[in-house]
């Protein structure tokens, strides 16, 4: 800046592009004419077969079937579509069911995981079951698929 505060300035009818700047040139790669094959292995590596165990699988499926045949007393919706069932692991013939309740002091709290355990066990390919129910998150209306809130009036 001047001594008068004013800014000074040059005008020019044009300016050269700066150069572009390349990878090789700031010494990240070394300096080759083949060009990066990155979906090579990507590519020739075959998909592993599923077990079933995991979720899209015949026995996790037939976990979720099971579920979604066990109804709230109350609310004429299965639990699966509630969104009570939080998760569910398959391991080895083995599944743990995590879940909650619509309310601490619903009165299935007793009932309802022993009629899961029975249910997820049923299913042919599972030989054992767990049900953990847990309170948080707590339930809440949200939770719910499209088609319970349809059921209900929600939508």
């Amino acid at each position: 800046m001047s001594e008068d505060n004013k800014v000074n300035y040059q005008e020019v009818d044009s300016v050269p592009p700066p150069p572009k700047a390349r990878v090789t040139d700031a010494g990240f790669a070394p300096a080759t004419d083949r060009k990066p094959d990155y979906l090579d292995g990507f590519l020739s590596e075959k998909p592993q077969a599923l077990t079933g165990e995991e979720p899209g699988g015949d026995l996790y499926e037939g976990v979720i079937a099971a579920l979604k045949d066990i109804f709230d007393p109350e609310i004429p919706v299965n639990i699966y579509d509630l969104g009570l069932i939080y998760n569910v692991e398959i391991s080895g013939g083995h599944a743990v069911v995590t879940m909650t309740l619509t309310t601490p002091h619903c009165p299935v709290a007793e009932s309802m995981p022993g009629e899961v355990e029975l249910r997820v066990g049923a299913v042919p390919g599972i030989g054992s079951a767990d049900v953990n129910l847990v309170w948080d998150p707590p339930w809440d209306p949200a939770k719910m698929s499209d088609e319970a809130k349809l059921e209900l009036g929600m939508l």
